[in-house]
């Protein structure tokens, strides 16, 4: 019988211990911050939109797009990877936005290998 509680506890401590080890490999990317922020009024347009994620991504398989208020696309650059932080996306703005609404739409293949996506919002003064 003490073998038998022994050995199912020595089970569960197995199946608890495979379970810790496999939660980050299910993790996804996810946005953790953005420049600017969601929701930010800001006074003068942006240089760059800077995108930070829970985890490191792939930036062949990632990118950021920005919407006017027209829901028309106004960047056709691609999001460059920060070279220093692998979890940062980087997308150039190389004219000043005019007054108005953006939305950014992005979309990112995590180093493990999950995709995600989502958007933020913020108002140009």
């Amino acid at each position: 019988m003490q073998k038998r509680a022994f050995l199912s506890g020595a089970a569960a401590l197995a199946s608890a211990a495979l379970w810790l080890i496999s939660q980050p490999a299910l993790a996804h990317a996810h946005l953790t911050s953005s420049e600017p922020a969601d929701n930010a009024v800001v006074a003068a347009s942006p240089q760059a939109l800077i995108l930070t994620f829970s985890e490191d991504v792939e930036p062949a398989f990632s990118g950021i797009t920005l919407l006017g208020a027209d829901k028309h696309s106004l960047v056709g650059d691609k999001a460059q990877q920060d070279a220093q932080q692998r979890n940062r996306l980087i997308l150039a703005l190389k004219t000043p936005l005019a007054a108005g609404d953006y939305q950014v739409k992005w979309h990112v293949l995590s180093v493990d290998g999950h995709k995600t996506q989502g958007s933020t919002r913020f108002r140009v003064k």
